[in-house]
């Protein structure tokens, strides 16, 4: 079953650089999925599938296969939607959207599952148990896609889930696992002074919101620095700071924001609520107002032991897969957490570094590119996962 599975594989790995290529071409932004989703919804009714769901909290497609024997029914999730980035990678196959990339490899963990789906459809009388295509919109975007395709069902009756990220940071040829937490919990929050704006040359006369921002954005740094156990992992990063202004006018009002990654709940609340007693004294000692928001985005995506061990078993039986080693915990987010508090199941990593680059570009950089081979050796081991998962 094996052979036969990656043999099939082997032939369509053109028609999955077609379809990345293709979907690559022409983005859509998070919640905005219409055309990308009718081209899977397409895909797969003209492979004769009939067991597919549209729609499904939103944008996301659900299909579903089932085998000629007994067995779990076991999920497979990519996700679509792309980034607001003006492309700058001079590739043929460049975005035709005026400020829209997919710069996270998105459009490769579909065509990985678009093929996947197929060549699992041509074996399916030889399979054992059900699977179950899960393609989720607005990953980007917090709240995010996963949680409202749960809500409308599209875990319904699976046992495990798996999904991979091609991830151009680590070489070709690398899978890269972790048991329990392996992304972060993803958190954003926006402050706003309020001080009192005035003449540039009467700075006495005011309330500087600069000056205040700016003492506020250092006293932040303190709560990882000297509040968090060195042992422990946790981000807070300032992401924007505005306060536009004439050169001669000290500014009203400054907007600032950020993240915030943790991987403990109580980590996470620790720094709210540490993030609004220093805005509050900061403010207090400068005698203005400020508004506080704190919003929780995507819990940590924490893999669950068993699915993981047999993920590491299935890839070290990959041709492709040259290292199977354990990650570091990722400070980036990532809403398969969802899936993985619903049921089990294991989230990794597949090497995607281009070739002909010595440091490549990091995700959500206009330059962004993968290694095309890496999609073959993710699908030849999501393939083989999902296989000896639905046998268990």
């Amino acid at each position: 079953m094996k052979e036969q599975l990656f043999e099939k594989l082997n032939r369509s790995y053109d028609e999955m650089v077609e379809i990345r290529r293709y979907l690559h071409q022409h983005p859509e932004l998070s919640f905005r999925e219409k055309k990308t989703a009718a081209y899977i919804a397409k895909y797969y009714q003209n492979l004769g599938i009939t067991d597919i769901r549209t729609g499904v909290g939103g944008n996301g497609i659900v299909a579903k296969i089932s085998g000629g024997k007994p067995g779990k029914t076991i999920a497979l999730r990519a996700d679509f939607d792309a980034l607001p980035i003006q492309e700058e990678t001079g590739l043929p196959f460049q975005s035709t959207t005026p400020g829209v990339m997919h710069a996270c490899g998105h459009d490769g963990h579909m065509a990985i599952l678009l093929v996947l789906a197929k060549i699992l459809f041509e074996m399916r009388e030889e399979l054992a148990g059900n699977y179950v295509f899960i393609h989720q919109h607005a990953e980007e975007l917090s709240p995010g896609g996963a949680k409202p395709m749960i809500e409308d069902g599209c875990l319904d009756g699976v046992d495990a889930i798996f999904g991979t990220h091609l991830w151009a940071t680590v070489p070709y040829g690398t899978v890269a696992y972790r048991k329990g937490p392996i992304m972060a919990a993803a958190d954003r929050f926006e402050i706003k002074i309020n001080g009192y704006g005035g003449h540039g040359a009467q700075p006495h006369k005011t309330k500087d919101s600069i000056v205040i921002a700016s003492q506020l954005v250092m006293n932040l740094q303190q709560i990882v620095s000297r509040k968090v156990d060195p042992i422990e992992s946790a981000v807070l990063s300032i992401g924007y700071f505005r306060a536009e202004n004439s050169f001669n006018v000290i500014a009203d009002q400054v907007i600032l924001g950020g993240t915030v990654r943790t991987f403990k709940p109580e980590m996470q609340e620790m720094i709210e609520k540490e993030l609004e007693r220093i805005t509050r004294g900061t403010c207090h000692a400068a005698d203005c107002d400020f508004e506080f928001h704190y919003y929780k985005g995507y819990p940590a995506v924490e893999n669950h032991d068993e699915e993981t061990e047999l993920l590491v078993q299935c890839a070290k039986e990959i041709p492709e897969i040259d290292l199977v080693e354990e990650s570091v915990p990722e400070m980036t987010g990532e809403d398969f957490a969802y899936y993985l508090k619903n049921v089990q199941g294991t989230f990794f990593f597949t090497g995607a570094k281009p070739e002909n680059l010595s440091v490549p570009f990091p995700h959500h950089h206009p330059k962004f590119d993968i290694n095309e081979k890496a999609m073959l050796a993710a699908a030849k081991t999501l393939g083989l996962v999902a296989l000896q998962a639905a046998e268990l």
